[in-house]
């Protein structure tokens, strides 16, 4: 398997407002239900981003970039607790941590230590691969631990590596799958200036191995994006994809504006 280097915990929310009961309220207390829920996000700050979503899976999504899922229980739990969230209906939710592949990394990392005669799994193998690892963290610690980019939209989805019986992602070569994801990177590099890609990893956290998030200032640059990368072959042999969920960022004041009947 490829070393990974690890970083930020991250939670997607999607809700949708139970319009009825909602109504239902006077309009102080709605009043007073929205200042809360505003002054809770605002609170979080730039790690917490709200987003109205598009189409029928929700209203809302809420995304929380946090330092560890211990930190990131305590923000959904403060999110729970606020009063609004009984007039809420939660459709899906996705929980992941920032991750890097360091294919080139391993491929390098075992050769050498095979070169050398280290056994495999051993004491002294462990202790190089976590020195690699701890090198590595921090020269990406930017790209680790991250706040919510500031762009217009977002665009997320779940995504898994092929395990077919004729085609299957994990039983390909290291070396193989080092130059399927270099090409495969070529491809986001070249919208680097458009849109802030953020993968994390959920293998043994949620349904799907990664998700995927897209910030930009265009949507249609996310069409073109993943249109593009169907053609390369780490997505148009060896990948499946999940629900994709496109929110616009909502701000405290666009908030309010939305939440009043």
């Amino acid at each position: 398997m490829p070393l990974t280097v690890e970083g930020a915990a991250l939670l997607h929310q999607m809700f949708r407002i139970n319009w009825g009961a909602w109504r239902n309220l006077d309009a102080a207390t709605r009043t007073e239900l929205v200042d809360e829920l505003c002054g809770t996000l605002e609170k979080m700050g730039s790690v917490t981003g709200l987003f109205s979503m598009y189409g029928h899976k929700g209203d809302f999504m809420l995304v929380h970039f946090r330092k560890d899922f211990e930190v990131l229980s305590a923000a959904e739990w403060e999110i729970r607790k606020l009063r609004i969230w009984q007039y809420c209906e939660q459709t899906t939710s996705y929980l992941s941590i920032v991750e890097l592949g360091l294919y080139e990394s391993t491929a390098k990392v075992y050769g050498a230590l095979i070169a050398e005669g280290v056994t495999p799994h051993s004491a002294p193998w462990k202790a190089s691969i976590q020195e690699t690892l701890e090198r590595q963290k921090t020269a990406m610690a930017p790209r680790l631990h991250v706040e919510i980019p500031p762009a217009k939209y977002c665009c997320f989805y779940p995504m898994d590596r092929l395990r077919g019986e004729s085609k299957n992602w994990y039983m390909l070569p290291l070396e193989e799958r080092a130059a399927l994801m270099h090409e495969h990177g070529l491809v986001g590099r070249r919208y680097a200036g458009d849109v802030k890609q953020i993968i994390s990893g959920s293998i043994g956290f949620d349904d799907w191995e990664w998700g995927v998030d897209l910030f930009s200032d265009d949507a249609l640059v996310f069409k073109k994006l993943i249109y593009e990368m169907r053609f390369d072959p780490v997505s148009a042999v060896y990948a499946k994809f999940g629900s994709f969920y496109l929110g616009i960022r909502c701000n405290l004041e666009q908030a309010r504006a939305l939440l009043q009947v």
